[in-house]
């Protein structure tokens, strides 16, 4: 089977890759590992949930095994809960192939990761995938913390002192006094926003900025105390309206630009642009402003339904550099490995992006899915056509 099957199910489906393989390797289990739980499934004498769970805990045995495990679960199946039965598969692997548990825990080891995922209200979730024994240690060590910080008098619930405790010992790892790891930050917002004068994020209006605007933006930077994190960055991502990202920039050019203006009228506020996208280059390689730029927009691989930071992608050029493809910000793209492996490798597949940065993928079965740099607004729909009076008027 080829490498980029996850790839093409994922577009067809309109889920992400990780999503994809899951559900083909569930499938697969039921037909090679599990035939009497898919039976069961077809039959309606047993749910998704239950037979998915045998499926990802017995999908990666050995068949003979998955099915011993299988007869013995499965005539009970519907009086477990979901949790309650894929412990209790667990349990039984363990109990059947002691040795073979402890190798699909080596490879969960060498599969795991930190994640971090977006939530309500300005919060997040970071979390990781750690072994059992690891997990349960780091989480005695916060909660032995936090029971001493109530003891010393902290007024605040348990729970706020452990997610302060959990963020500092991260953000902090050499304890107080200590500089923290250097952080990169990108800050999009509208100047009235920046003035508390509207909630609208993400924008600044025009087509470009200029050095008075510039001059503006530092007056509200300043104010709010806005500064770079030790041995970090902060950039400014300027946006059109629309969401369109039109620069990126940092305090010390802001200060420059803002001090000499336009070059063609020196010293006065004329209103032409300063900054703007950056240059095309003749090479391959992007340049760092390309680079910065083009990260800004992206921040995650821009397959669909793939959320891979872009601190693990690829800049990727849409129409291949080999084929005339030009080194331009309207010509390049942030793609994950496996997603650059795919677009270069895989036959049948086309990538087509617009000024804007919206990304067209087709794949060789003919579905196109199009995915938007974030913050993007949709454009308008289109009106519909004048439609013609075939009844005359009632006069």
């Amino acid at each position: 089977m080829s490498e980029f099957f996850a790839g093409e199910l994922a577009l067809v489906l309109n889920r992400g890759r990780g999503t994809a393989r899951h559900l083909h390797h569930r499938a697969l289990a039921w037909r090679e590992n599990l035939p009497a739980t898919y039976a069961a499934l077809a039959a309606g004498d047993l749910d998704v949930a239950r037979a998915g769970a045998l499926a990802d805990v017995l999908g990666s045995t050995r068949p003979e095994l998955a099915r011993a495990v299988e007869a013995r679960l499965l005539p009970e199946a519907v009086d477990l809960s979901v949790a309650r039965l894929r412990a209790r598969a667990l349990e039984l692997l363990a109990e059947l192939d002691a040795a073979a548990a402890d190798q699909r825990r080596e490879q969960a080891e060498r599969r795991a990761d930190v994640f971090l995922q977006p939530g309500a209200d300005g919060m997040a979730t970071l979390g990781a995938e750690l072994s059992a024994d690891e997990a349960a240690e780091a989480y005695a060590v916060i909660d032995q913390l936090a029971r001493l910080a109530k003891a010393d008098g902290d007024p605040r619930p348990i729970a706020q002192v452990r997610t302060e405790l959990f963020s500092l010992l991260l953000r902090r790892p050499g304890g107080p006094g200590q500089p923290g790891v250097a952080a990169q930050l990108t800050i999009t917002a509208t100047l009235d926003s920046l003035a508390g004068a509207a909630t609208t994020a993400g924008t600044v209006n025009g087509l470009a900025i200029t050095a008075a605007h510039a001059r503006e933006l530092l007056t509200r930077i300043g104010a709010l105390g806005l500064h770079a994190p030790d041995g970090g960055s902060l950039t400014f991502a300027v946006t059109d309206a629309d969401g369109r990202l039109l620069a990126t920039t940092t305090v010390a050019e802001l200060l420059r630009v803002a001090t000499t203006g336009c070059a063609e009228h020196p010293g006065a506020d004329c209103g032409c642009p300063v900054l703007g996208a950056p240059a095309a280059t003749h090479g391959y390689q992007p340049t760092d402003r390309q680079q910065t730029f083009t990260r800004t927009r992206d921040r995650t691989c821009r397959m669909p339904n793939c959320g891979q930071r872009v601190g693990w992608a690829d800049l990727d050029h849409v129409v291949a550099h080999s084929c005339g493809g030009p080194t331009t910000c309207t010509n390049l793209c942030c793609l994950c490995r496996s997603h650059h492996r795919l677009k270069t490798f895989a036959p049948g597949w086309h990538f087509v992006m617009e000024p804007d940065g919206t990304l067209h993928v087709t794949t060789p079965t003919g579905i196109t899915r199009t995915t938007r740099p974030p913050g993007l607004r949709r454009p308008p729909p289109e009106p519909p056509p004048d439609q013609p009076d075939d009844d005359p008027p009632p006069f």
